[in-house]
């Protein structure tokens, strides 16, 4: 509820209109508040029913903590929030916490709780200190969803599969931050080879399998995967790719007929980029952030 702006002198708070805002609730460093007591300040103050758009931050005011139970009050609250069609679970920065820190759960109660919801991110993947817990997905048919992002320091390779075994029929984006190992992240190119056949989520359109250590391999697999025909965009970016990886998608299927492939964070030569830039010279190629070719110490973009 950042976005309250005090009125004049009265201490009262001028909110906007409902269905206008992406709605966050949040704790402050050290707040005294409760996430509970935050959510039920959220509730009685804004007219829930015209609420189109939710991010929850911070959900614990020092020390990480799991997402069990404001999960369970925001699921619970599914009847006064009627309109809502995006929710970003997650938006916590590395100043208040590293991403591989953040402790979450299974969210499947989120999409059966709202079944008219067309976007979900989640960001962070991690169990409690106790080893319980962690992000975990069953899965499920949602008639509405329309985006999926996923973003982790290491996302389990048993979310991977269940995103796999989803029924999604009108999802049109997907992306994945797979992470590294030391964080959770131990899905198999045999996990990712579950979205490239073209079988799942007939309406995919943007597909983004990023962030891995082994992106050299997903490359290979993409350049003949036949659900690239259809995409209109393509993210292989925040990995460690490689000319190996490069190689591997010019000398597969054409690309050209891509708006956008996102590449960035990488580790190719200035003479690949070139290749690539000339041999998708109408497609919107991002070769940001390069990393040095012969840097021993290869790393994702996102970890802890």
């Amino acid at each position: 509820m950042e976005e309250a702006e005090e009125k004049g002198g009265s201490g009262a708070l001028e909110l906007p209109d409902a269905a206008s805002a992406a709605w966050r609730v949040k704790l402050d460093y050290e707040s005294e508040a409760t996430f509970a007591e935050r959510w039920e300040q959220f509730l009685g103050a804004v007219d829930t029913e015209r609420v189109t758009a939710l991010v929850i931050g911070q959900w614990s005011p020092e020390e990480p903590e799991g997402f069990q139970e404001p999960m369970e009050a925001i699921a619970a609250a599914a009847g006064r929030l009627p309109a809502l069609r995006a929710l970003f679970v997650g938006d916590i920065t590395f100043e208040e916490c590293e991403i591989s820190w953040i402790q979450q759960c299974d969210i499947t109660p989120l999409l059966t709780a709202f079944p008219r919801l067309a976007e979900l991110v989640v960001r962070g993947a991690s169990q409690d200190w106790d080893g319980k817990g962690g992000l975990a997905l069953k899965p499920l048919r949602h008639e509405a969803l329309e985006a999926l992002r996923f973003e982790a320091g290491g996302l389990p390779g048993s979310v991977v599969r269940s995103v796999a075994g989803c029924d999604f029929p009108a999802l049109e984006r997907l992306e994945l931050w797979l992470g590294v190992d030391n964080y959770g992240g131990d899905a198999t190119m045999a996990d990712v080879a579950l979205f490239l056949d073209g079988t799942r989520f007939p309406k995919l359109r943007h597909l983004g399998l990023q962030n891995s250590e082994f992106q050299d391999d997903i490359a290979a697999a993409v350049a003949h995967a036949p659900v690239v025909a259809r995409l209109e965009s393509l993210r292989l970016s925040m990995g460690v790719l490689t000319d190996q990886g490069a190689t591997a998608l010019l000398e597969g299927q054409p690309l050209t007929h891509l708006r956008s492939l996102d590449l960035h964070h990488h580790y190719l030569t200035e003479e690949m980029q070139q290749r690539l830039r000339q041999a998708l010279a109408g497609v919107e190629v991002d070769l940001s952030e390069p990393g040095k070719p012969d840097d021993q110490w290869r790393y994702v973009a996102v970890a802890e």
